[in-house]
């Protein structure tokens, strides 16, 4: 695949992970971490060799001390047949190739091994989404892609087939949250390393005129009660 036909820049995206701010922005890992902890703990068997793909190894490191860590490139340094275990931490909906990322992930696993990956799904950021949409078709006539489309729960079981898993589960969490104001949530995303790293992604400044109808939007929209205004993620779990 060429860099001009692929979803994601790897570059922008290597350049937001580098902005992570693990003191303030780690709550969606957070979450994993506690729902991983969890799902193991509900499966009647053990794991002696265990491997982690995520790009944040200093908040997963400590939950899993023993186990082998690998960032998410294309090409993962997998053995085949080699593991009881497979963890993708919240980095597959960043993949320009995710059944690719399946595909290795299988094949490294050994029999009645087990893969288990979280990844944010369609339903993140549905409100932001929405705000800049309706601000840019007002303002410019035309979208831009703004945020990261991401695969939806009936999508995502196609794929764990596609890649060969036996007796594949998608679930779904949704997580709400809170913000003082959008640009609280926009310098989130970016803290979290999450900001947009789309290959067709405006890399200009966004004009304030948008953003000041963005801001109006999303609060005429999305707010609570109490005058803040809610984000939705969803996290996906694949097993």
């Amino acid at each position: 695949m060429s860099s001009s036909t692929k979803l994601i820049d790897r570059s922008a995206l290597l350049r937001n992970r580098a902005r992570f701010k693990i003191d303030r922005a780690r709550f969606l890992h957070d979450e994993s971490l506690f729902e991983v902890k969890d799902r193991l703990a509900a499966v009647n068997k053990s794991f002696a060799d265990v491997a982690v793909i995520t790009y944040h190894f200093d908040l997963w490191k400590p939950a899993f001390p023993d186990a082998t860590f690998l960032t998410d490139k294309e090409a993962l340094d997998l053995e085949p047949n080699s593991l009881d275990l497979v963890i993708h931490a919240m980095v597959l909906h960043w993949s320009n190739d995710p059944v690719g990322q399946m595909i290795q992930c299988q094949h490294a696993l050994r029999p009645d091994g087990l893969f288990l990956g979280v990844m944010m799904g369609g339903k993140t950021l549905l409100e932001l989404r929405s705000a800049f949409a309706v601000s840019e078709t007002k303002i410019l006539g035309g979208l831009s892609p703004r945020v990261l489309p991401m695969s939806d729960i009936r999508d995502v079981g196609s794929l764990l087939q596609r890649a060969g898993f036996a007796m594949p589960v998608v679930d779904s969490v949704l997580l709400s949250v809170t913000y003082e104001t959008p640009l609280y949530l926009m310098r989130d995303l970016r803290d979290m390393g999450e900001a947009n790293a789309q290959t067709q992604r405006c890399k200009h400044f966004t004009r304030r005129g948008l953003i000041e109808q963005m801001i109006k939007v999303y609060c005429e929209n999305y707010s609570t009660s109490n005058g803040r205004i809610y984000a939705t993620f969803e996290q996906l779990w694949l097993a």
